[in-house]
């Protein structure tokens, strides 16, 4: 119980021991006291289907299903605009005939390469075949006719003119003898001397054959092989290139044949997804009631209104159960953990409460929060409602409040009533007229009431603004006087209704 309601407030700046006080004192209450942390949240389906815009870009939408409707499995609850996805796609034909007569006209070049390939190898290996059986056939049979030749008409040449060389000189015998003119003489030493010419003229040609035409004749057969096996050389590495380069064109125009056609199954893919279907029965809950925007409130879903991809358009409960999503601020963040029980209560259905348990504690804090206010962390925390209802909505707000522990018989005082000094807790205890310091063993509170585990007895009165200048001086500051006096008397102002209201608040079971 509250044991002053008031007062002037005075005690000496130097500290030293039990000080006159005249201030709100607190009796220290034995009793049951729960530990909780209370936050605000909002409700949401346990299960449920998000419907996201899977078009790519802006879109605007077109139709849109009224939110709280009834929905079956298969119904259409939005259409996005496709106009521009239309157009695309006609262009998009185009540029798949395009490339697929492009792709056709390589394959078959392929095919006219290879075989041209094929015909420049065959004929170049037939010239070389060739070029060896010219050699073969010069060596082996032509030189030795030509020989064969020159050295017979030498011979017959050698013949000729020893019959000349013998009817001379019988003509000239006979010419003598005068039964020979002088000119069947001359004509038989004209005919000596042409088969003599003959013969050296036979002679010449089968040194010339020897010493010059077979030489050059087998040098150029020779060469003839070289340059064919050159040639064979050549055009197989040409048709190897061609072939290779024909491929790659192939290739190319296949991969850009199969880039057209998958841009073309892309467009009408999103086509399709501009048309958004129920994937089971529901209610319809839109995204922008369910869900606060980090830019402020954001503008409710409607027709005409314009999405971007992967933006959450619509909620879709599955199931009867539901959650409560609340914010906890780092300072409670050590008090809870998983499975704690909860009690929760909804704006929208006043003198009802439900009960739940903690199923998630978020590992860093809120993102959107950290964006707004850097020294503000808050974490997410879901909260699994254990008699769930048809009267919960997805989106209503409601306020948990999370048990962390029960206490059926503790020592108690008001918060405000505990002051550290040099890192241990301590409380002023009113004796009489005088007020001294107690070193206490403080457990866990609910940022009304903390629990004193030991040091302090039931119906011992306690300051309710116990003097900060002992924590100050303590620790070496030096806070001017007229700043903690202002405090205090600040403080001691508010102190007696509030302390009343916790005493009453903490005894809640």
């Amino acid at each position: 119980m509250l044991a002053g309601t008031g007062g002037a407030l005075f005690f000496l700046l130097s500290w030293g021991g039990d000080q006159s006080y005249d201030a709100p004192t607190f009796t220290a209450l034995r009793g049951p006291i729960t530990i909780s942390v209370s936050e605000s949240g909002t409700i949401k389906a346990r299960e449920q289907v998000i419907l996201k815009s899977e078009v790519e870009g802006v879109t605007t939408i077109l139709s849109l299903v009224s939110e709280g409707t009834l929905v079956k499995e298969g119904d259409l609850l939005i259409e996005l605009d496709a106009s521009t996805l239309k157009d695309d796609m006609v262009n998009e034909h185009i540029l798949v005939m395009n490339a697929e007569a492009a792709y056709i006209r390589a394959r078959e070049n392929l095919e006219v390469t290879k075989n041209q390939a094929k015909s420049d190898i065959d004929q170049a290996a037939l010239d070389l075949r060739f070029a060896k059986e010219d050699l073969i056939k010069y060596v082996e049979g032509e030189y030795p006719m030509e020989l064969k030749e020159a050295r017979s008409r030498i011979t017959i040449a050698e013949e000729e003119l020893q019959r000349a060389s013998e009817k001379l000189t019988w003509s000239e015998v006979l010419y003598e003898e005068k039964y020979l003119s002088l000119t069947e003489l001359q004509a038989d030493q004209l005919a000596a001397k042409k088969t003599a010419l003959e013969l050296e003229l036979a002679q010449e040609e089968l040194a010339l054959l020897e010493n010059y035409t077979y030489k050059r004749r087998l040098a150029e057969l020779e060469s003839d092989i070289t340059q064919a096996e050159m040639a064979l050389e050549r055009a197989k590495l040409k048709a190897s290139a061609d072939i290779v380069q024909a491929e790659a064109d192939l290739r190319a125009k296949q991969s850009e044949y199969q880039r057209q056609k998958g841009k073309l199954e892309k467009i009408d893919d999103q086509i399709g997804k501009t048309k958004l279907y129920a994937p089971a029965d529901g209610l319809v809950v839109y995204a922008t009631s369910a869900k606060a925007d980090w830019r402020g409130n954001r503008e409710p879903l409607a027709e005409g209104q314009e999405v971007r991809e992967r933006q959450e358009l619509i909620y879709l409960p599955t199931g009867s159960s539901f959650i409560a999503e609340v914010k906890v601020h780092e300072s409670s963040l050590e008090k809870i953990q998983l499975d704690l029980p909860a009690v929760l209560s909804v704006d929208a259905l006043p003198g009802k409460t439900f009960t739940g348990r903690v199923s998630k504690i978020a590992p860093l804090p809120d993102a959107i929060s950290v964006w707004l206010n850097p020294d503000l962390k808050l974490y997410n925390t879901e909260i699994v409602i254990d008699n769930g209802s048809r009267e919960l909505r997805t989106g209503m707000s409601c306020r948990a409040e999370i048990i962390v522990e029960r206490f059926d018989n503790a020592v108690y005082v008001p918060v405000q009533a505990v002051l550290t000094i040099n890192g241990r807790p301590q409380i002023f205890v009113q004796n009489g007229g005088t007020a001294g310091p107690r070193p206490v063993k403080t457990g866990p509170d609910n940022n009304r009431m903390i629990v004193i585990e030991h040091g302090l007895s039931p119906g011992e009165n306690v300051l309710l603004t116990p003097p900060l200048e002992a924590a100050t001086m303590a620790a070496g500051g030096e806070e001017k006087r007229e700043d903690q006096e202002q405090s205090i008397k600040r403080a001691s102002r508010d102190s007696a209704g509030w302390a009343d209201s916790a005493a009453q608040k903490a005894q809640l079971p």
